[in-house]
């Protein structure tokens, strides 16, 4: 049995929408066209879209879901304010978003995921969702024009990756953009821009790199779900994705560069304002670039650990999720050097 959070424990007596935090996901949130996709599997539906080679769209939740679950979210906000409620961000890059599952939902997204998410995987990504999910990384991305404005190019510390637009109406730009799967030789070109419509979901794999579009007006709310499957990470081809990497074919797509990962960026375009106020920008030094390699190195012998952990409850599964993000940001950056005659 997973504990609760401090946050979840924190904000219970005060949430808006308690149906939002029980344990099933239920059946009149879910738009009819997922409905029928999931239900005609392994047959494709026309209402799934595919969008670009391994990235699909469709339509996911009703508009009764998006106006609850954003309600619920501007009184988390509110409220973790008034009460001084610890939040955690999704990562070092987004400094407004929330993880959802440390609030009280991680079992209402479980149900979704087993229910929707995997069934519909097993069949797009037979590899990446072998043996099922076991667990899943949950939480909300937030961009507007005062605060984050988009999301550098990266990968996901996800096997399979679920990304849905909620809102606000009303804003304009923040497309997706994608490129090339991590260590393929077109890794850092550009396929596609991908945009958002509300209550609409693009499904894709972890590796593929792919960033947020600045934004222009209003206010984008999306909720992402990294789906893991153990058994895939346990596996021979995981470990051989994470280590084998082709040499770069041609010069990279300006829009495919990242100023957080790669250290050639600058050989390209100069830095954005927002890479100058960071902090931790590469490139590498020696120490870090082989600290980097180490770390990868023990990357999947530390796998096998995480498969255990959850009886650990939420300290140990926290602690695990760091651990793969900082040897997969490292592992990245470090490939990202390799790209011979493109640096």
């Amino acid at each position: 049995m997973r504990r609760t959070s401090v946050t979840a424990d924190q904000y219970a007596p005060y949430r808006k929408h308690p149906q939002l935090f029980g344990d099933t996901f239920q059946d009149q949130w879910v738009h009819p066209d997922l409905k029928e996709i999931t239900q005609t599997l392994p047959k494709l539906s026309p209402k799934l879209k595919l969008e670009t080679d391994e990235v699909y769209s469709f339509d996911c939740f009703t508009p009764d879901f998006l106006d609850l679950f954003r309600e619920e979210l501007e009184h988390f906000y509110k409220i973790s304010e008034e009460k001084n409620i610890d939040v955690r961000r999704p990562n070092s890059m987004n400094n407004y978003g929330v993880v959802v599952n440390e609030i009280g939902m991680r079992n209402l997204l479980t149900d979704f995921q087993q229910r929707y998410l995997w069934p519909l995987a097993n069949v797009l990504f037979p590899l990446e969702s072998q043996g099922g999910f076991d667990d899943h990384h949950a939480f909300i991305v937030r961009y507007n024009a005062d605060e984050d404005l988009g999301l550098d190019m990266h990968i996901d510390d996800s096997d399979v990756t679920f990304n849905v637009c909620l809102g606000e109406p009303g804003y304009t730009g923040s497309g997706l953009t994608f490129c090339g799967n991590f260590g393929t030789s077109n890794h850092r070109i550009k396929t596609y821009k991908y945009p958002h419509q509300m209550g609409r979901a693009v499904f894709h794999l972890g590796h593929r790199r792919h960033g947020a579009d600045d934004i222009e007006t209003g206010t984008r709310i999306n909720l992402i779900i990294w789906n893991h499957s153990w058994s895939y990470r346990s596996s021979e081809a995981y470990r051989q994705r994470r280590h084998n990497y082709v040499d770069e074919a041609q010069a990279p797509s300006l829009e495919c560069l990242s100023y957080t990962h790669d250290r050639d960026f600058t050989h390209f375009r100069a830095l954005p304002k927002q890479a100058l106020e960071m902090d931790h920008l590469h490139p590498f030094s020696r120490i870090e670039l082989a600290f980097s390699s180490l770390c990868g190195s023990f990357h999947c012998a530390f796998t096998m650990f995480t498969i255990f952990s959850a009886s650990f409850g939420d300290t140990v599964s926290w602690f695990c999720r760091c651990w793969h993000r900082f040897m997969h940001r490292g592992i990245e950056t470090n490939m990202a050097t390799k790209s011979t005659g493109y640096r």
